[in-house]
């Protein structure tokens, strides 16, 4: 077969834009007609409506989830001479809006079942310039709302959720992004809910931090031309808007579907366990909205990642890796002294952590193929994977 012929995608978006298509293109027509590109009415519907869906009262559109990050943070008054623990296993995004908060990021571990933040050796980070935790829901999974709850009561510290791959994920009661001060969301276009172009919101229940943010986001600007603070541009467009509004009523459809295939990959990965392929755990049931379904490749598999990843592509099964470098392991991050060995757990993560694929619209048959092919690279038969 030839290895660029494509069988299982790790993405597919076509699959839930064509049954919406003219929606969508009706959307966008609105936008055109009435010119508000800028700061325009979808925007404000958008907002309002996926903080109503979340749980909290107020939404901000921004460029990006980092953006959400950064100035949400700032939002929140946090700074300079601020210390905001966050887990060493998280995309770079997450790092990049403490620095550039003007906070000193400081790392802790992961849970290695869940991958999730180590509140125990969040407990051990924490300082007198401790200001807040910022705790990743990782490939769809919320951290304990609880446990955070009880922490941010502990040490008197702010919680700000990374939610940039958890939208409407839900455990203990609370969905992302309604447990702490404030949250970051990213529409990116794989995510969940995904634009067709970059963006991202700051949700709050905090009326204070909401007027903060506008401001924030439209060059520190509390009406056009007085600016009180030194703000930025970062908008989100009032096309990406309509596009996500549009598509929002679906979500919650497109997340079961994710979690339909999510269980099926555990059924039928199950016999896989004593191979020493293990799927990264779901404690939360069905609010596990599952923007990622990970597995890790154990070092007791008898056969490494990249050589299962290698001989997927093969037969055309997309994979990914996510991530393959831990944050503070990162090049561009070397000044903030950290060093292999500090984060155990992170690190063999980062070398045994493979994304199967994983979309609304995967079907049944899509993942048997995949759990096949794995059942027979893991049992030496690998070139009777050319047959399936």
């Amino acid at each position: 077969m030839n290895n660029k012929t494509v069988t299982v995608p790790f993405v597919d978006l076509t699959l839930q834009h064509q049954p919406i298509q003219t929606q969508l293109q009706q959307a966008i027509q609105g936008v055109t007609e009435r010119g508000d590109f800028v700061l325009g009415q979808a925007l404000k519907e958008f907002e309002a409506a996926f903080a109503a869906a979340s749980g909290v009262e107020y939404g901000v559109g921004v460029a990006s989830g980092t953006d959400a990050i950064a100035l949400g943070l700032q939002a929140c008054h946090i700074g300079p001479g601020d210390e905001v623990i966050l887990p060493a296993n998280t995309f770079v995004a997450t790092l990049i809006g403490v620095i550039r908060a003007g906070a000193k990021p400081i790392f802790v571990d992961c849970d290695p079942q869940t991958a999730l933040i180590d509140l125990e050796a969040a407990a051990r980070a924490v300082t007198p310039q401790t200001k807040a935790i910022l705790p990743v829901h990782l490939y769809g999974q919320m951290v304990s709302p609880r446990q955070l709850l009880d922490f941010a009561e502990t040490f008197k510290v702010l919680i700000f959720e990374d939610a940039a791959q958890a939208h409407l994920a839900e455990r203990e009661g609370y969905r992302a992004g309604s447990v702490g001060s404030a949250a970051a969301f990213s529409f990116y276009p794989s995510k969940n809910l995904g634009a067709f172009g970059d963006g991202g919101m700051l949700l709050t229940r905090d009326p204070d931090v909401a007027q903060k943010m506008l401001r924030l986001r439209n060059y520190g600007a509390a009406q056009k031309y007085i600016h009180v603070e030194e703000g930025t541009n970062s908008r989100l467009d009032t096309i990406q808007a309509a596009v996500l509004h549009e598509k929002l009523p679906y979500l919650p459809q497109w997340n079961r579907d994710r979690l339909n295939a999510a269980q099926q990959y555990d059924i039928e990965l199950a016999p896989l366990a004593s191979s020493g392929l293990i799927p990264i755990q779901n404690h939360s049931s069905e609010g596990h909205v599952y923007h990622l379904y990970v597995i890790r490749v154990d070092d007791s598999c008898g056969v490494q990642r990249q050589q299962l990843q290698e001989q997927l592509a093969q037969v055309g099964i997309q994979t990914g890796v996510h991530y393959p470098i831990p944050c503070h392991l990162q090049p561009a991050f070397t000044h903030l002294g950290y060093q292999v060995g500090d984060f155990p757990n992170a690190e063999m993560l980062s070398k045994q952590i493979l994304s199967l694929p994983m979309y609304p619209g995967l079907s049944h048959s899509q993942v048997q193929q995949v759990v096949s092919a794995i059942t027979l690279i893991l049992s030496g038969e690998h070139q009777k994977i050319l047959c399936l």
